[in-house]
């Protein structure tokens, strides 16, 4: 039995991957649209049974008879993209798809979902809420947001086991070739080397210093922990949040680079652009409450940890893959 994991190539798929190996599964199907890009980088050190295009992988899942579960990640993930339609068909008619065949082989589908779907945070951060209240300030997040109102609205085929899983601010390795969708951890890195200094956005809100930004940077391994153990209990279904549940700011998060590269911080505050400042986030914080109450005890590494793991095991070895 092979299990698939869509956007296997990229940042959490090929982690998850590697997390798979790690346990002992090499019966993978790797999902994912390359191209020209450097994704394929991600795969050299994995194991697994095929690579195979999105769009080829759908044409042939009606005649695949052993699929055990599908970990779908990929996604357009940009909060930038502005073409809707591009966001629809990967976002919400490929996944619809992914589900409405596990639903009838009936086998467990784990998918991504997104904390853009919260919006401005003003309803705050609860995957205990109702979500049909949620506005999402981008395209990407409504796209997300238009998926779990479809799993809500489901009254007949379910697949044996359906996990949304909301992530939060996930940073680490294997996220090298997002570009601009890349973590602050990465790009602060890679400022420090070229330029001695971090350069962060100046705050327009008074109730927020300079740097004070805050979000919930959840580190990828622990995020495929989380993944992992929804495989293992099948029994638990529905929308969780994935963050560590503890807001820190942009500052420390760039505070923490530097201390993991032995320098001394030296932060730059620089204008936000016009295009964001009225869809831009100040707060994020992961309620995981719920995932907690169904027995998830594994710990999130705080900022400081997460980040001396990845800027020392990884950005500072030339972008090592995990």
């Amino acid at each position: 039995m092979s299990i698939v994991v869509t956007g296997g190539a990229g940042f959490i798929g090929s982690c998850i991957v590697r997390k798979l190996n790690e346990a002992g599964r090499t019966d993978l199907l790797i999902v994912d649209h390359i191209a020209s890009t450097n994704k394929w980088l991600n795969l050299r050190n994995k194991k697994y049974a095929a690579y195979i295009h999105k769009a080829r992988f759908l044409k042939m899942l009606p005649d695949i008879d052993d699929i055990e579960a599908i970990i779908h990640m990929g996604a357009r993930s940009a909060t930038t993209e502005q073409d809707f339609d591009y966001l629809w068909d990967n976002n919400f008619s490929y996944t619809k798809a992914l589900w409405e065949a596990c639903s009838r082989r009936h086998i467990p589908f784990l998918y991504a979902s997104s904390a853009a779907t919260y919006g401005d945070g003003s309803l705050g951060f609860d995957d205990r809420c109702d979500i049909s209240g949620l506005e999402p300030m981008n395209a990407y997040g409504y796209s997300k947001q238009a998926f779990d109102l479809w799993v809500k609205d489901q009254a007949r085929e379910f697949p044996k086991q359906y996990v949304g899983l909301k992530f939060f601010n996930v940073y680490g390795p294997n996220e090298y070739w997002k570009q601009d969708m890349a973590s602050m951890a990465f790009h602060g890195h890679r400022q420090v080397l070229e330029e001695g200094t971090i350069r962060l956005f100046r705050s327009y809100r008074p109730e927020y210093e300079n740097g004070g930004q805050l979000r919930d940077f959840v580190y990828v391994k622990d995020v495929c922990d989380v993944v992992l153990w929804f495989l293992e209990h099948p029994q638990h279904s529905g929308l969780f949040n994935v963050g560590t549940g503890k807001a820190r700011s942009f500052a420390q998060l760039a505070q923490a680079v530097f201390h993991a590269m032995g320098r001394k911080p030296q932060i730059t505050y620089v204008d936000m652009p016009e295009q964001l400042k009225e869809k831009y986030q100040y707060y994020t914080q992961a309620d995981i409450t719920k995932l907690r109450e169904i027995g998830y005890q594994g710990e999130f590494m705080d900022v400081e940890e997460g980040v001396r793991d990845y800027v020392q095991g990884y950005l500072e070895q030339g972008l090592a893959v995990y």
